[in-house]
């Protein structure tokens, strides 16, 4: 007897792009049998997936998951539950002063959570400005921190814009390559309001390294009325991983849509956070969502969220092999015609809608978690805020809700615009 049978659902393979009507197996944490053979298989428990779309569980490399360990943590028990995503990626919450912290408050997570090593040894506890200050950026300290944690440390993060950096320009960046190189880990860069540009992070980027928020309105040099820039061009070319981080001021439908004409295939993350839970990100299914509306197809975008994430950061993940970790996602998909809004007020039409029905991470069927209220730090819309306090206790048995029309969200990142001192940051 199985301890867990997935049963009747269409099995969707990352790797092959394709579907088929199957059953999976699961027996102590991992996947024991997968595929159409399994009609007598008995359980201890089952997930009747009739009608449904089973696929690997989602891998989210981007995301703050520190709950009360700085300003953009988000409670993680609320959220992973109801959106199928089993793997997470803290992206530079942490630096080597509390890499050990944060590693004891994910470690009784059901779902596998790594981390990406700030360059900085102080992390991301404000706001902002954790580059400016260089005596924080010691490599030496960030390579013996990084080496300890061994496969828990699965990068280095880098966050490279004005607000960050100060007067510092690409030093932190410099830096930030040298411990990746001598941690044998790749880099990954976020941008945004420049300087540094794009053109100037462009040179220490390398094959298998990540560059974050790569659909942003915000840096002026991602893509042009002509296409994607130049220097976006030479680090796709390079073999860079290319990656969503929706956040609070990553997503423009206008960049998305330039760059799938040019080929660009991003990995889909949500950049989660204290701000972007409430939306308009709100979680993995709806950001996939988006880039169905900006013309995508459900293929690649389940692939997007499974195997290439999991891939680019070498994760124990995507994957319905046997003997794999039994991380599974069972997702209602629907055709149902619904408006969904980037961070600046556009909007497209979205044909399908994708539901976490249920999520099942290393074998077991994760429980319903309310999620917790947003800081009081966080500044929301007053129609975000009180849909959030209407509907908490229905968020303990059902998703989130998804607001949809651009006034119901503040815009914190206005495009063709520099920011003040007083604006936020998107992490």
């Amino acid at each position: 007897m199985w301890d867990l049978l997935v049963r009747g659902g269409t099995l969707f393979d990352p790797l092959t792009g394709t579907e088929r009507r199957g059953d999976i197996a699961v027996h102590q944490g991992r996947i024991a049998a997968c595929g159409s053979d399994l009609t007598g298989a008995q359980a201890a428990q089952e997930v009747d997936a009739t009608g449904r779309l089973v696929t690997p569980g989602l891998v989210d490399i981007h995301a703050h998951l520190w709950s009360g360990g700085g300003y953009w943590g988000v409670d993680l028990a609320g959220i992973a539950w109801r959106t199928g995503v089993t793997s997470w990626v803290d992206a530079g919450s942490a630096g080597a002063f509390a890499m050990s912290a944060l590693r004891s408050a994910v470690a009784a997570s059901p779902v596998s959570v790594y981390a990406l090593l700030n360059v900085s040894a102080v992390g991301i506890p404000g706001e902002t400005g954790e580059n400016r200050d260089l005596e924080n950026l010691r490599v030496d300290i960030g390579h013996a921190e990084g080496a300890a944690h061994g496969d828990f440390v699965r990068g280095v993060k880098a966050r490279m814009d004005k607000r960050t950096v100060g007067d510092h320009g690409v030093e932190p960046l410099r830096r930030a390559r040298e411990l990746a190189d001598r941690l044998s880990r790749p880099l990954m860069v976020h941008i945004g309001y420049g300087p540094p540009t794009v053109a100037d992070v462009e040179p220490f980027l390398r094959e298998g390294d990540i560059l974050t928020h790569c659909a942003s309105g915000s840096p002026t040099d991602l893509v042009t009325s002509a296409g994607i820039s130049p220097a976006l061009r030479k680090i796709a070319e390079r073999g860079v991983h290319l990656d969503i981080g929706h956040g609070s001021g990553a997503f423009a439908f206008d960049v998305v849509e330039t760059e799938r004409v040019a080929g660009l295939t991003p990995i889909i993350s949500t950049d989660l956070h204290a701000v972007s839970a409430h939306g308009p990100a709100f979680d993995m299914p709806t950001v996939m969502e988006k880039m169905i509306a900006a013309g995508w197809s459900m293929a690649d975008v389940f692939t997007a969220a499974t195997s290439r994430p999991a891939s680019a950061l070498g994760l124990d993940a995507g994957t319905f092999d046997v003997g794999a970790r039994a991380d599974i996602a069972v997702f209602q998909v629907e055709e149902d015609e619904h408006q969904l809004v980037d961070l600046h007020g556009s909007s497209r039409v979205a044909p399908l809608r994708i539901t976490n029905v249920a999520t099942i991470a290393g074998g077991s069927l994760l429980p319903p978690v309310a999620p917790q209220p947003a800081p009081s730090w966080v500044q929301l819309s007053t129609r975000q805020r009180d849909v959030w306090d209407e509907q908490r206790a229905e968020l303990a048995s059902t998703s989130a809700p998804r607001l949809s029309e651009a006034s119901d969200f503040v815009e914190p990142y206005p495009r063709d615009h520099t920011p003040t001192t007083q604006e936020t940051s998107h992490a």
